[in-house]
């Protein structure tokens, strides 16, 4: 099975329908195809526009929704970036392609620490780095962020996200109710400070867990 064929043909079907929209997301896509962060039995599938399996009963999103989330959020070279969610690394991996700088991801989840770090490696991505914490406090030590990248539900905008924003940032973020369905929002602030939020429309991911997000 050619995977790599397989995946130039799910970027192409993207790029089609209008999902894939920029040159610079269609070349990190086919930079970093997912099956390079997926376990091994997963492989095969990773073409496919769904979300998989990974370790701690996670998921890594289909690759429709990750195209999505990077058209709204306009990265451009030399931005900072912030991401809550590492998961499988795979989406903090297509961001660094973009902006070529350090991107700076938050993962609560040990396991998957761990796991992302290994895809990363693997992968040969080198600008990023993932930290284990509670991602909806943000990251202080390395604020303020040109854009915030937010891959779990939360129940409200964390208050911290948007404080670590600059002036002209932007945080995409899905919010609502914890399962099945979010609305996703993208969240601007302007050089004056004021905050702007504009809804996109329903997503599902996962509960964002922490201090600003679901209780366990």
């Amino acid at each position: 099975m050619d995977l790599n064929a397989l995946w130039q043909k799910t970027v192409e079907t993207l790029a089609e329908e209008g999902i894939i929209r920029s040159d610079k997301v269609r070349r990190a896509f086919l930079k970093h195809p997912r099956y390079l962060f997926v376990e091994e039995r997963y492989r095969a599938y990773a073409h496919v526009d769904e979300p998989l399996p990974i370790p701690a009963g996670q998921t890594v999103s289909a690759p429709h929704m990750v195209a999505i989330m990077l058209e709204l959020t306009e990265l451009e070279s030399g931005m900072k970036v912030l991401e809550i969610g590492t998961g499988s690394g795979w989406n903090a991996a297509l961001i660094a392609e973009i902006v070529k700088t350090d991107v700076y991801s938050i993962e609560r989840i040990p396991e998957l620490v761990e796991f992302a770090r290994r895809n990363l490696k693997q992968a040969g991505v080198k600008n990023v780095q993932v930290f284990p914490g509670d991602g909806s406090m943000g990251f202080p030590p390395r604020a303020p962020y040109d854009r915030i990248i937010v891959t779990a539900g939360a129940p409200k905008i964390p208050e911290p996200l948007v404080e670590q924003l600059n002036p002209c940032g932007k945080l995409v973020i899905p919010v609502g109710g914890c399962h099945p369905w979010q609305d996703l929002y993208i969240v601007e602030k302007t050089v004056k400070g004021e905050v702007k939020k504009r809804r996109w429309g329903k997503v599902a991911f996962v509960p964002l867990i922490g201090e600003y997000g679901w209780r366990e």
